[in-house]
């Protein structure tokens, strides 16, 4: 079942960074302009770097884009639009291709607890064999 959250990835410059996303299926959805929100930089860079995510066949379309209908409010009425969600998988690999101060704090935001996660015997990750 989908549900809205607030989404506190962490924090720049002692101000917090968040975005809004839709968290379902196990994974983490946001729109083109909460990932731009995100890295700190305009909507066409993030649709650039999506469409050459896709056409370098790094990520399947299929299995990384969602189309939900969200409730919006327009003045006093309700209005129901589809939106174009990207989940975790897109949103990781878009923040290893911008060139941002917030990309970058993302990077090694990433790179830290992937490390945090290998040195803890608890968290290990086994990879099954070939």
């Amino acid at each position: 079942m989908t549900k809205e959250a607030k989404f506190l990835l962490y924090k720049l410059d002692n101000s917090p960074v968040s975005v809004d996303v839709l968290i379902s299926d196990e994974t983490i959805w946001a729109t083109q302009k909460s990932i731009a929100d995100l890295f700190g930089v305009g909507i066409p860079a993030i649709n650039k770097h999506l469409s050459n995510i896709y056409e370098s066949k790094e990520l399947d379309r299929n299995r990384t884009i969602s189309k939900m209908e969200i409730v919006q409010k327009e003045g006093t009425r309700s209005v129901t639009r589809e939106t174009t969600f990207y989940n975790l998988d897109a949103i990781i690999s878009v923040g290893y291709r911008v060139n941002s101060l917030q990309a970058t704090r993302f990077r090694q935001w990433a790179t830290k607890t992937l490390k945090e996660y290998m040195i803890k015997p608890e968290l290990c990750i086994s990879f099954p064999k070939p």
